[in-house]
């Protein structure tokens, strides 16, 4: 099978969102023409599908996502929220969803460092304000 290449989202002339016209079968050489709603999914980058791949595959569970990237847990968060972003889907913004057995489930209190990194993870903060703050501990 030859190797078929990502195609652009956008117009590289205007940057109007691109359509699909054409669709051709491999096999017999059969051509289809016109119209057709182009794949939500189809405009992300590689790194951003891979990212979808691992977080699908561990059923959501950021915590594997992390290990699998070699990301830290916040790191990992602000790019799933990146790619959810460029998809479309909006979060409620009061209050990101939080991960099962977290310190605010289960009553426990959150150290200054938990609490550092949970403003980052919710990106209330920066990293580098963390990193300042982290400092001052």
């Amino acid at each position: 099978m030859a190797h078929l290449y990502h195609a652009p989202a956008d117009c590289p002339v205007c940057g109007d969102s691109l359509i699909v016209t054409r669709k051709g079968c491999r096999t017999c050489g059969s051509e289809l023409a016109g119209e057709f709603e182009s794949c939500v999914y189809c405009g992300l980058a590689s790194s951003d599908l891979d990212l979808l791949r691992v977080f699908l595959s561990s059923r959501g569970n950021l915590r594997e996502v992390e290990k699998h990237l070699g990301v830290s847990y916040p790191t990992a968060r602000a790019r799933l929220d990146a790619v959810v972003d460029k998809l479309g889907f909006t979060s409620s913004p009061e209050q990101p969803p939080r991960e099962e057995g977290s310190a605010e489930e289960t009553g426990e209190q959150l150290t200054p460092r938990q609490q550092v990194l949970e403003r980052v993870a919710t990106g209330e903060i920066s990293a580098e304000t963390a990193a300042t703050l982290l400092a001052n501990l």
